[in-house]
């Protein structure tokens, strides 16, 4: 087994400084093709070659590759939630042990950490980087790569943050959004209520069926998240929209709760529904980080593996049936919020540990 090695944290935070403060909104296509370079200018600077910019219509994604045979994949993400002008309110900063700023934890600090990780071994043969710039918005344009080149490599290391604690990620549920739109008839609420078909009324309806499709038994939870409906406080309301999010942990469920969805039936007389979406991202069973789960508890006794609900890009590795480790990345918390945060005094150790990783997987 390998042994670690020194990291240079400050040269970490360096390179984490600099991507932070190219902000990186999913969907702005000239913030994100700022950001690609940056990020393959950090992999050339501390890896050599060259990194390649996979142009796409949701901004470039980053592709490196050490040569030889492929044989692991380094796999996250450069977009962040954050619109631009959120590191003017919330800048990059380092104090009592932690590193703040967008995107700190989701997940630039897992980026560089396993740069820095792989510049610690002496042969990277067989080891590839994919940077995508559309995770966040549910990686249309970059699934299909994922996909090639995991199944070019046949195993995938996925530098998300960790689980709470620093624990790994070992399991994933598959995650999904469902619009139902809703079509009823305008009328004026105090002249003619009756002649109206209220699609607020029908919405109420529809959304107390869809509530009822979650079985949080057995992992599955139907969320409506957004709802809009109305135009004017005298009309009855001729449309109305309801956002839901799903998550399951089996293939069975998926395909329950897509039926469920596309069976949806108005209760009043004249309205009409149409529903889009589906669960895009498929459950990563347990099963498929098995393998990788027990050569990372060699290199680091005692540390845990959680399935979570949250989806990444390594569901769809995981369902191709590639061995898939998840939440390699930084230790910190707070994704997606203002008071997200990375744990400095844990950068060194995670560097290390893909590097460990990718050094056991070349020489299995």
């Amino acid at each position: 087994m390998r042994q670690a090695v020194d990291v240079n944290v400050d040269a970490m935070l360096e390179d984490l400084r600099t991507l932070v403060e190219i902000e990186s909104p999913s969907r702005d296509t000239e913030a994100l093709a700022a950001s690609a370079k940056a990020v393959a200018a950090v992999i050339e600077n501390r890896l050599g070659g060259q990194a390649t910019l996979v142009e796409s219509e949701a901004g470039p994604h980053v592709h490196w590759s050490a040569g030889g045979d492929p044989k692991i994949l380094i796999l996250g993400h450069h977009d962040t939630v954050f619109p631009l002008g959120t590191l003017e309110r919330r800048p990059f900063m380092v104090a009592d042990g932690q590193a703040t700023g967008p995107g700190v934890f989701d997940m630039l600090g897992g980026l560089v950490q396993a740069v820095h990780g792989l510049a610690t071994l002496d042969d990277l043969s067989g080891v590839e980087i994919l940077m995508t710039a559309d995770e966040e918005v549910g990686s249309r344009s970059s699934r299909a790569l994922i996909e090639e080149r995991a199944l070019a490599c046949g195993a995938v290391l996925v530098v998300e943050g960790a689980a709470d604690g620093g624990g790994l990620k070992t399991g994933r549920k598959g995650c999904g959004t469902f619009r139902v739109s809703i079509a009823g008839r305008a009328s004026h609420a105090g002249l003619e209520p009756a002649a109206g078909v209220n699609a607020l009324i029908e919405a109420s309806h529809q959304v107390l069926d869809i509530v009822a499709l979650g079985r949080p038994e057995v992992g599955t939870t139907v969320t409506p998240t957004v709802a809009s409906a109305g135009t004017l406080d005298n009309v009855v309301p001729a449309e109305a929209t309801v956002i839901v999010d799903v998550r399951v942990e089996s293939a069975d469920e998926k395909e329950r709760i897509e039926s469920a969805f596309a069976a949806l039936a108005p209760h009043l007389d004249e309205a009409r529904i149409a529903v889009q979406g589906a669960i895009s991202r498929p459950p990563m069973p347990e099963s498929a980080s098995v393998e990788l789960f027990a050569v990372a508890r060699r290199l680091l006794p005692g540390l845990e593996g959680r399935a979570v609900g949250g989806g990444s890009d390594g569901n769809f590795t995981a369902a191709l049936g590639v061995p898939t480790l998840d939440g390699l990345g930084a230790v910190g918390g707070g994704a997606h919020a203002d008071h997200e945060f990375l744990v400095i005094d844990a950068m060194a150790e995670r560097a290390n540990l893909v590097a460990g990783l990718v050094h056991a997987v070349q020489h299995a």
